[in-house]
């Protein structure tokens, strides 16, 4: 049996492909990085100096719930009577702080508590460590040794040693989670400098302890990536029987008007108007809800690019208007592929001809529309939907 030190060595080797001498002399020349884009030397010194790793957070890359979850457990798990009733006593709470955001930015209430709910339990998690870490340390770990992306994570940590700079969070108070994205609503770094705002007038951009200045720095980045004021995400549909389950293809868009005469039918029809543009997407395929989804659904997207992540956002955001869950339930009895099964999967997909285009495990649109291709070529209903009993299909027809 391997001894502690050993033990540990190992662990380290594995989940930090580089030595302590390696991550030091990668550390300093973080440092030198940050001094040439504008960095205080004595700030990057002072961060950077004595830092060591975090093998936390590299685990933490391989394991991101809203990319591994069916999308029914992502949004079950956020979506919750009690955090529903948190929700609805802080639109009480904060009332005269969101009808001045609501005026200046035009992003609804609900629609930014939600976002406050979903990404830190409305501020919760924020003094929870186990949750959280040092921001500097996390993204000097992911610049250092997480070799796909280390000119994403080395511009964040320079931006995370700008705001310290700047004076807008303390070293103590630079905390975020595994991947560095701070505060209530959890910016990132480069999203924080160009996108956070001091709503409260107190002279600092903070988004730990003010919830008026992390509510309209979120509505600033919301109106800058597109929102569309006075529009709603979209809302669940009805298909009807004998649809062209082609046409939910998720990026052909039709108005509501043209949908309607298709036979799909918008749940909630309050506040639509006919000439309103939206893509339909049956995330779960013919057997769970659909839905029409709209511009501004795709500006969630862009806060993170998980569709269970813009989903939750959305969903959470009706059930604190006072709108009731799906009016279809998700096929829970299904089993979701794993990594390695989705990359079997588009390798499959790849080899009879469908071409999905990296063997990424990441089902994209262009997976779904490689899957919808192979589906209608053998006879099967084509909602681009990747489950295991599809994976066994696609493993059969190669034989």
């Amino acid at each position: 049996m391997k001894s502690a030190p050993l033990l540990l060595a190992t662990l380290w080797t594995a989940i930090f492909p580089v030595s302590a001498a390696q991550s030091d002399s990668c550390f300093e020349a973080l440092a030198g990085k940050a001094v040439e884009a504008g960095v205080p030397r004595e700030v990057a010194q002072a961060q950077l100096g004595t830092l060591t790793p975090d093998p936390d957070v590299l685990a933490a890359t391989r394991n991101q719930a809203e990319f591994t979850k069916p999308v029914w457990a992502y949004v079950d798990a956020s979506v919750t009577p009690e955090k529903i009733a948190e929700g609805q006593r802080k639109l009480q709470r904060w009332a005269s702080t969101l009808d001045a955001i609501e005026a200046q930015y035009g992003v609804d209430r609900y629609t930014l508590v939600a976002f406050w709910g979903v990404e830190s339990s409305y501020g919760a998690v924020l003094d929870d460590p186990t949750i959280v870490r040092p921001a500097v340390r996390s993204l000097a770990t992911l610049a250092c040794g997480d070799p796909g992306r280390p000119d994403y994570w080395r511009a964040e940590l320079i931006a995370a040693l700008k705001i310290l700079a700047a004076g807008d969070a303390t070293p103590e108070r630079l905390t975020g989670s595994w991947a560095g994205a701070l505060g209530n609503t959890q910016f990132m770094p480069t999203v924080f400098l160009s996108r956070a705002v001091d709503f409260d007038g107190d002279g600092r951009r903070d988004l730990w302890g003010s919830v008026p200045d992390s509510l309209a720095s979120t509505a600033n980045y919301l109106v800058a990536e597109g929102w569309k004021a006075g529009e709603r995400w979209g809302t669940e549909a009805t298909i009807p029987d004998g649809f062209d389950l082609a046409l939910a293809d998720e990026t052909t868009s039709r108005s509501l008007a043209d949908w309607r005469t298709l036979g799909v039918k918008p749940v909630r029809d309050d506040g639509l108007r006919d000439e309103n543009k939206a893509t339909l997407y049956l995330p779960a395929g013919a057997r769970g809800p659909a839905f029409l989804l709209m511009p501004n659904f795709a500006v969630i997207l862009r806060y993170n690019t998980s569709f269970s992540y813009a989903l939750t956002v959305a969903h959470l955001s009706d059930r604190l208007r006072g709108s009731p869950g799906f009016g279809r339930d998700w096929p829970r009895g299904d089993r979701m592929l794993g990594n390695e099964e989705r990359q079997d999967l588009q390798t499959l997909l790849n080899e009879q001809g469908h071409p999905v285009g990296t063997v990424d495990g990441k089902i994209g649109p262009r997976t779904r529309a490689a899957l919808r291709a192979f589906q209608k070529a053998a006879g099967l209903p084509p909602d681009g939907y990747a489950d295991a009993a599809m994976l066994e299909k696609l493993r059969s027809h190669k034989k």
